[in-house]
């Protein structure tokens, strides 16, 4: 056989592949579409994407089935995830930190970053500093001259989840030294803080904000940049005395590596329009998330900064995990 037969041959068979993808790009979906999430059922990601995959199924006339796989700062579900056939039929739902922390603060990662597309930055949030009120604090002030004189623990909902980074990146700011107890997902984190089991915790706002009106949590902060429109009496933790400090999270959704475009590309046309819908800007509005709804290209650049962000935060810290 010449070269040239050869590279023919190569050719037809890179041309089949092509034809074949953009036949089953055509044809998708023609079964349920299953959605890896790795954090237990009912915080504030499902609470997203379940407002989101209600808009979503009578476009896509498929049903979207929610697989929760939590474990390991959400390194459980991403592996998962990562390894599932790219055929637009697994998709990974998650807060930012499996591609922008995890790479930077676990030893041994079992998938990489780039196995996961992001496809669309659906929403951003921050965490809120919340303590019991036996503590006795009611401003961060109070709250950091509490943890100078006494050792004390907080919650979060998991190792290398938002809540720890932000506390972690608020202890090295202000110069303190906590006992981390981790959870499995903020609902759980939340309750055992109601219950003075641990005296705070830098937790989900919509996990704690009916506990907070409630007066069972005391607000101290919230991680972002802005105060929350849902709390807007509670002040940001660069407005009551570290300046420059923040961190606000993203909820990403990711396409498996190598994922046909077109089929990406139908999915988030059909979650994005979903998000956008004055109901669900609403609803997710009420649990303290701001609609982003990004492009692909946009989500990418976002999270390759956050990931430069958290990289710098975790070495000046020396956060590791096993």
């Amino acid at each position: 056989m010449t070269t040239l037969d050869r590279f023919v041959r190569i050719g037809l068979g890179i041309a089949a592949l092509l034809v074949s993808s953009v036949s089953s790009a055509q044809a998708w979906p023609d079964k349920p579409i299953r959605v890896v999430v790795p954090y237990p059922p009912g915080g504030p990601s499902d609470i997203v994407l379940r407002s989101a995959a209600e808009k979503m199924q009578p476009v896509l006339k498929q049903p979207i089935v929610l697989e929760n796989k939590p474990g390991a700062g959400g390194t459980l579900g991403a592996s998962e995830a990562a390894r599932s056939a790219p055929d637009g039929y697994t998709w990974f739902w998650s807060t930012d930190n499996t591609v922008t922390i995890n790479p930077h603060v676990y030893k041994k990662l079992p998938y990489r970053v780039d196995d996961l597309v992001p496809v669309t930055i659906a929403s951003s949030f921050s965490q809120v500093l919340v303590c019991h009120p036996s503590l006795g604090v009611k401003t961060l002030g109070e709250f950091v001259a509490k943890a100078r004189a006494s050792k004390l623990s907080y919650a979060s909902g998991g190792a290398g989840v938002p809540g720890h980074l932000a506390m972690e990146l608020l202890l090295a700011t202000a110069g303190l030294d906590m006992l981390h107890i981790p959870y499995k997902g903020p609902a759980a984190a939340t309750q055992d803080v109601i219950g003075n089991q641990v005296p705070c915790g830098f937790l989900a706002g919509p996990t704690v904000l009916p506990h907070i009106r409630s007066g069972r949590l005391v607000g101290l902060a919230v991680s972002g940049a802005t105060r929350s429109a849902m709390l807007p009496e509670v002040p940001t933790v660069a407005e009551a005395g570290y300046p420059g400090y923040d961190a606000t999270f993203m909820l990403v959704l990711f396409a498996p590596h190598g994922t046909p475009e077109p089929i990406v590309a139908a999915m988030h046309k059909a979650m994005v329009d979903a998000l956008r819908l004055p109901d669900v800007v609403d609803k997710l509005r009420l649990t303290d998330q701001g609609v982003v709804a990004s492009t692909p290209a946009e989500a990418a650049a976002a999270l390759a900064a956050t990931s430069r962000k958290w990289g710098e935060v975790a070495r000046r810290i020396g956060l590791s995990l096993d």
